[in-house]
């Protein structure tokens, strides 16, 4: 099979989305917050549906009842921690009380990342052949732990090889049928685009940052592989520096004056960015892929991820 070009794009409008991303709003005002689940889920399925691969959409199949369930456990498991946290600073145990939230800190962000990947892989489907993530939670406890305390005793300066490494085995354990995934990138390559980003940065008043962003975009983007037997798709990225500086730069305008009503026009000019800039290119025969992965309903880890706020792009 001859090598192409793979299509891929994003059809969705700001003014679709932002029906559903507004009654979703009101709805989570009124109840105090208890339907964000099934907030998430609407937005997820709109975006998912727009989402096209060749010419097919992907689709979201996740529940509100199953992200409620997790968002009941994830609140009790950081909840505890916060307690735990609380109670030892009241009883005048302010190192006991930083050690313990360190501690389930570093406990709690790989269970959601484990927990994140495997229910949102399981999740989602494409012309019906559903992702999945392989991932052992212990190997990446491990690995995790390991990389967060090289990274505090270094002074931060471990962090490139601590992302890179948590980047390379979850993209490294990533399915789709029964096609898989690689990140070739190497931790000396991403310090040095995050070093000189950030010195450039500086050094021309801000100016670099969008250029850091295009070279942070292209090092995530040119270093994926997807494989299916000696078949190979290689990703490379077509973003700008100047196309970077278009999007953050309107994008933050549309937030600041529109009070963040803008949000659903802001979420389509950076998918819509995102996939244009991405060029697929291989010898893959996707109707050769069989349905190979599993159910996951436990959306704890997911639910655990908002709370903390991780990227789950990333």
């Amino acid at each position: 099979m001859e090598k192409r070009s793979y299509s891929l794009r994003y059809t969705g409008n700001g003014g679709d989305f932002f029906k559903i991303w507004f009654v979703n709003a009101f709805i989570q005002v009124i109840t105090l917050g208890l339907y964000y689940p099934w907030a998430k889920v609407a937005n997820l399925k709109y975006l998912y549906s727009q989402t096209e691969w060749e010419g097919s959409p992907f689709q979201f199949l996740g529940t509100g009842r199953e992200l409620f369930i997790g968002f009941i456990k994830a609140i009790l498991l950081v909840g505890a921690l916060y307690g735990a946290f609380f109670y030892l600073a009241f009883l005048q145990m302010p190192i006991y009380a930083f050690l313990v939230f360190l501690t389930g800190f570093a406990l709690l962000i790989p269970l959601a990342l484990h927990g994140t990947f495997k229910y949102r892989m399981s999740r989602t489907s494409w012309r019906g052949i559903r992702a999945g993530y392989r991932g052992d939670r212990g190997e990446l406890f491990k690995l995790f732990i390991t990389g967060f305390f090289l990274t505090i005793v270094t002074l931060g300066i471990y962090g490139a090889w601590f992302v890179n490494d948590l980047r390379t085995y979850i993209i490294g354990n990533l399915r789709l049928g029964n096609s898989t995934f690689q990140f070739k990138g190497k931790g000396t390559d991403f310090f040095l685009v995050n070093f000189l980003g950030y010195l450039l940065t500086l050094v021309s008043l801000g100016i670099y940052f969008f250029w850091w962003q295009k070279d942070l975009f292209e090092f995530f983007v040119n270093n994926l592989k997807m494989k299916y037997g000696d078949q190979e798709l290689s990703f490379k990225s077509k973003a700008t520096g100047g196309g970077f500086f278009n999007l953050i730069f309107i994008n933050l305008l549309l937030i600041i004056f529109t009070l963040g009503l803008a949000t659903p026009w802001v979420v389509t000019r950076t998918m819509e960015f995102v996939t244009s800039n991405i060029e697929p290119t291989g010898d893959v025969d996707f109707d050769a892929l069989i349905q190979t992965e599993g159910s996951y309903t436990d959306a704890t880890g997911e639910d655990m991820a908002d709370i903390f706020d991780l990227d789950i792009a990333f």
